[in-house]
């Protein structure tokens, strides 16, 4: 009889091990969420980041590394570069430390240290570029975005505007000649 009940007991330890296996092994089955869908769970807009990412890792302490296809260019207010790799640490409401991204103003491609968004969200989010500190509007990021590979269209349409003369030239023409 006696160890009949230690069978029972036996039996019991094994099925309790099992039970509390499982949970673990169907959560390594989940697939990861989408980058997308990843960052609005820390009120930062999904947009952030292009349709080319193909992969990111996420650990415990907020440092991430985030993998696209290939480097490319996205327009929003201003143009945008995103590496192969982007790396920082992802917190509530902001990133911090980030690699890999970079912002087009003027002439000069300037590193994006840090975004972060008012708590609680006022439609506003802000990026760190050196020591300038940039307000835009969070709507622009709230979709995510294609790539395009290049900034030819974006730097032909920018030297065309510097180009551009307020009058025809051949009005400059008759100016210089009179």
């Amino acid at each position: 009889m006696a160890a009949n009940k230690n069978s029972h007991l036996g039996f019991s330890l094994i099925s309790l091990i099992f039970l509390f296996s499982i949970p673990k092994s169907v959560s390594a089955l989940d697939p990861q969420p989408a980058v997308w869908d990843m960052l609005p769970k820390y009120g930062l807009p999904g947009g952030l980041l292009p349709s080319t990412v193909t992969d990111y890792v996420l650990h415990e302490d907020g440092r991430f590394i985030v993998t696209l296809g290939s480097p490319c260019y996205v327009q929003f207010e201003y143009l945008v570069y995103y590496d192969k790799t982007i790396t920082g640490k992802l917190g509530y409401g902001s990133i911090t430390d980030l690699k890999g991204i970079q912002v087009k103003r003027f002439l000069f491609w300037l590193d994006v240290d840090e975004i972060t968004v008012d708590l609680p969200p006022t439609g506003s989010i802000y990026f760190q570029v050196g020591f300038i500190n940039k307000k835009l509007d969070v709507d622009q990021f709230q979709t995510v975005h294609s790539c395009r590979d290049g900034v030819t269209g974006s730097c032909k349409y920018s030297w065309k505007s510097v180009l551009q003369l307020p009058m025809p030239t051949n009005d400059i023409q008759m100016l210089i000649t009179e």
